[in-house]
């Protein structure tokens, strides 16, 4: 059963409202947290679109955007108000109910993966003590939902792309699950925060040695794929496929599918970052003697993910789209039996005990 943990924040204002208000309260509470979430999904999302352009252009020499607003800052927002204005309208052969569930389902495996990532000391809605299993899970739905859209547009090019898709997450999922357990045997727990806890001496991308350091290659390389971000972008393909999975979607149903794709990418770099770099516990214990820990632990916990997520972006704009067959072929040929010899590696470190601590 998944309960909200009253240790933490979030926690402690439902059970406040539920003794002052009762039943009410509690809904009430829920209702604000999910608020408070829904709004970070929204506004991280319009970030990283922006943040995007901005280190697309520093690659490629150019300005980026520059008009709406200082900088350019406001140019996602209008974007937004663009696509919210825009009629909604798709293909009359498609599959209405396929075709609409597709990205409710995508948008919600999203923000529900969001819920159980702690962002810093008792800031996390839901701390259940298979966390990390939980994102797996939960992330997998939203292939379901690239599918639906591929079949229930009732486009070739669209049906193409969701297979694809299917197929590079089932191939990557097995990777990125791998260099999970990985982790885990260090840490011994599968719940989020105790994860972080078993790093307070020292991090795991140090105190796992080289097992430590594969699992985290692997980790990123199996998290861009499974994001559908170049070199890993075949199931948008837009030389072949136009604009593949989601070629017959516009206005906000096109959003959400985009938007989905930014917050997956901070989903991925907020678990490596809990995995390997300590989440929200600074390096070197600096700041551990200061007032005010949680909001030092926030602002920890993003600028570890905004590294993460630059090296993500960097790697979209420096390698090519790779061919379906290359794609198979790192998968199940080099990172897949990576991943099964460095598992073997991690254990016998652990039951040694040959780890490294400060």
């Amino acid at each position: 059963m998944i309960l909200i943990n009253t240790t933490n924040y979030f926690g402690q204002l439902v059970a406040y409202l539920s003794d002052q208000m009762g039943i009410g309260g509690q809904i009430l509470a829920y209702v604000i947290v999910a608020a408070i979430y829904l709004g970070f999904f929204a506004l991280a999302g319009l970030l990283l679109v922006y943040v995007e352009r901005r280190v697309a252009a520093f690659f490629q020499l150019r300005l980026g955007p520059n008009r709406v607003g200082p900088h350019g800052l406001f140019q996602t927002i209008a974007d937004a108000l663009k696509l919210l204005s825009k009629e909604i309208f798709g293909t009359n052969r498609k599959d209405n109910l396929l075709y609409k569930t597709a990205y409710y389902l995508v948008i919600t495996a999203s923000l529900v993966s969001l819920s159980v990532i702690p962002f810093t000391q008792g800031i996390q809605a839901f701390d259940i003590n298979v966390g990390v299993f939980f994102i797996s899970a939960v992330s997998s739905v939203g292939v379901l939902g690239i599918l639906l859209g591929g079949w229930g547009s009732n486009n070739k090019y669209s049906l193409i792309g969701g297979m694809r898709s299917g197929l590079q997450m089932i191939s990557y999922e097995l990777s990125s699950g791998l260099a999970v357990i990985t982790m885990v045997l260090l840490a011994g727990t599968l719940q989020m925060s105790g994860i972080i806890e078993a790093q307070r001496d020292t991090w795991f991308i140090i105190k796992g040695h080289i097992p430590a350091l594969i699992a985290l290659f692997i980790f990123v390389v199996a998290g861009t794929a499974e994001s559908n971000r170049t070199p890993f972008d075949l199931p948008e393909g837009e030389a072949e496929l136009g604009a593949g999975y989601h070629s017959e979607y516009s206005g906000m149903g096109f959003a959400y599918f985009f938007l989905a794709e930014f917050i997956n990418m901070f989903i991925i770099s907020a678990v490596g970052v809990t995995l390997f770099f300590g989440g929200w516990l600074a390096p070197f214990h600096l700041t551990d003697a200061l007032p005010w820990q949680p909001l030092w632990g926030a602002l920890w916990f993003f600028l570890k993910v905004a590294v993460f997520i630059f090296f993500m972006m960097w790697f979209r704009w420096t390698f090519p789209r790779l061919r379906i067959d290359q794609l198979l072929t790192l998968e199940w040929k080099y990172l897949l039996p990576i991943g099964l010899v460095n598992i073997i590696l991690m254990a016998v470190l652990v039951y040694y005990n040959v780890l490294i601590s400060f």
